[in-house]
């Protein structure tokens, strides 16, 4: 029999972190522990390698990271922290026990001006303090361990936590317009599935040791959209549910100033995952139905 794999997981309330938590029960040949407040602090790096290091794991999930995009534009020194600094000291509790860690990083590392979708080796250019510190984060990882993975995610939805798809359906309870940025473009990505590449991965990098697995891959859900269309399509489900519904109202981002820049595209290439993992991401829109399904299901039933 098989011995079950150890996956230690950075956080407790992010939505990758509670979608593997969901998703890891469907397998049995896995645990999930799970790292957070207050023993394990990123904001004080220092305290990391203790709780790592008595946990025994066989491979790092590092998903914790300060993701508030405009409020790290004020508070940049504490993000450059937790996700540089914080994620350089859990590669190092990686390399010194000697097991792989994935690192989930953003689309947010490059400026948005290629018009078409990015490949790994593309330059990068972060435009907004968040941006800044998950690269900063990926060069920390990078130099602290090679059995690495990083991650390079997007535009991240679920049915936990906060984020743009239960936005707009809690506005779509209260209001009968909503007006939505329709000139940034990148791919919605449903943290479901997420998990479900991530737990694969993690099988992959424990069964070989081969350099060919290990390095920065692009993970998102296929297609494009804006985020007009995104809100579009999740109100068009709702719809069909019985759900919230809003009108949407498609704006330039230049009438919805915020205080961090958003790349105008941030589409990311995954070709690269599928051929060395084999992992091959659902079209965006079949993985919006699946969450606003499971978000709209419960608001129905409550009114």
């Amino acid at each position: 029999m098989t011995a079950r794999k150890r996956l230690l997981v950075t956080g407790r309330e992010g939505q990758v972190v509670r979608s593997l938590l969901e998703r890891t029960a469907l397998h049995n040949d896995i645990d999930i522990l799970v790292a957070g407040r207050p023993e394990f602090d990123l904001s004080a790096p220092a305290s990391l390698a203790t709780v790592i290091k008595s946990a025994r794991p066989d491979l790092i999930v590092s998903a914790a990271a300060y993701t508030a995009v405009d409020q790290a534009e004020a508070e940049e020194e504490l993000a450059r922290i937790i996700n540089a600094q914080a994620a350089g000291v859990i590669a190092e509790a990686a390399q010194a026990l000697q097991i792989p860690v994935i690192h989930l990083s953003t689309d947010y590392v490059f400026d948005g001006s290629k018009m078409s979708a990015y490949v790994e080796t593309d330059p990068v250019a972060p435009v907004s303090a968040y941006g800044r510190t998950k690269l900063a984060g990926e060069e920390s990882v990078a130099a602290a361990t090679d059995n690495h993975v990083i991650l390079r995610t997007a535009w991240v939805h679920s049915p936990f936590g906060k984020n743009f798809l239960k936005t707009m359906l809690r506005l779509g309870e209260s209001r009968d317009s909503v007006n939505v940025v329709a000139d940034q473009f990148g791919t919605p990505t449903s943290a479901l599935d997420i998990a479900d590449a991530v737990i694969a991965i993690a099988r992959n990098l424990l069964a070989s040791g081969s350099p060919e697995l290990r390095g920065v891959f692009h993970l998102t859900n296929s297609g494009r959209a804006s985020w007009a269309d995104f809100a579009e399509e999740i109100f068009r489900i709702s719809a069909d549910l019985g759900g919230p519904v809003a009108a949407v109202g498609r704006i330039p981002a230049s009438e919805y100033p915020t205080p961090a820049r958003r790349p105008a595209n941030s589409q990311l290439d995954c070709t690269k995952l599928a051929a060395v993992h084999g992992v091959r991401m659902p079209d965006w829109a079949h993985s919006t139905k699946t969450v606003v399904t499971r978000v709209v299901q419960p608001l129905a039933a409550s009114i």
